[in-house]
């Protein structure tokens, strides 16, 4: 059975069982009995990540557990990628974006060329992690994430569950109705490890080469693709329309040929 078939019903109960009253290691364990198939959770490893992952170990179930290695990460991240396979004892797999994608789009736009434009950088998000994305999860049947409603207004209304509208995995956030305040409690009461870049003014960690640290009174994701102006800042893994294509962004693909 694959959760696409999950009914809406099916789907406001697990919305009900992630419901607040209860833990984040009983969320992640209602998430494993009731999504039937693979179950992948996609990290950052970020904070809220970080958190998940703990629950995860924790609950003591099985979660195809992946991280997306852009080429571009600060070397920070990738130590706490290191340091949670040696603090939980599991394999956290490295998903790649392809070769020749990634080839084309340098010979394109240059190798920072996601500053010329808002669409040249969401070019680069699509085939760093997008498309990366897109192949970890297929034949997925749920998609974890450390998405919480308080991280900025475009997260405002994030379920606990619902149906990803790009791909039709059932996506599951756990997290969503945590406050900061919760979740900075749970990991110093866990003794979580995290990126040492969260207490250099970092909230929100991204590729090194698009994320800043925040100033003063700045909305925690402020310091991601920090030039740009528009609101509602994402790279296209968590705001994806209905029937979107994996493939977006086709003419990359002939770019350098």
């Amino acid at each position: 059975m694959s959760a696409t078939t999950l009914s809406a019903a099916a789907i406001a109960e697990l919305n009900q069982s992630l419901g607040s009253g209860t833990s984040l290691t009983a969320r992640i364990a209602a998430i494993a009995a009731q999504v039937p198939g693979r179950i992948a959770f996609s990290t950052s490893l970020g904070i809220e990540d970080q958190a998940v992952l703990h629950a995860i170990s924790d609950a003591n179930v099985f979660i195809d557990v992946f991280t997306l290695e852009t080429g571009r990460h600060f070397p920070e991240t990738l130590d706490t990628l290191d340091a949670s396979e040696q603090r939980y004892g599991l394999k956290i797999r490295a998903v790649y974006p392809e070769a020749r994608d990634l080839e084309n789009l340098v010979a394109r736009d240059g190798i920072n060329g996601f500053r010329q434009s808002i669409d040249d950088r969401k070019a680069c998000c699509e085939v760093r992690k997008v498309r990366p994305l897109n192949r970890a999860l297929a034949g997925a049947s749920g998609w974890i994430t450390g998405l919480r409603r308080d991280q900025s207004a475009g997260r405002g209304a994030v379920p606990f569950a619902e149906r990803d509208a790009g791909t039709g995995i059932i996506k599951l956030n756990p997290l969503a109705d945590w406050t900061l305040a919760q979740l900075e409690a749970y990991i110093a009461a866990n003794d979580v490890p995290i990126n040492a870049l969260h207490g250099r003014g970092y909230p929100s960690i991204g590729c090194q080469p698009c994320t800043r640290a925040v100033r003063p009174g700045e909305d925690i994701r402020a310091g991601r693709w920090w030039w740009e102006n528009e609101d509602g800042k994402e790279c296209g893994l968590h705001n994806r329309p209905a029937h979107a294509k994996p493939e977006a962004h086709e003419h990359l693909k002939g770019a350098a040929s």
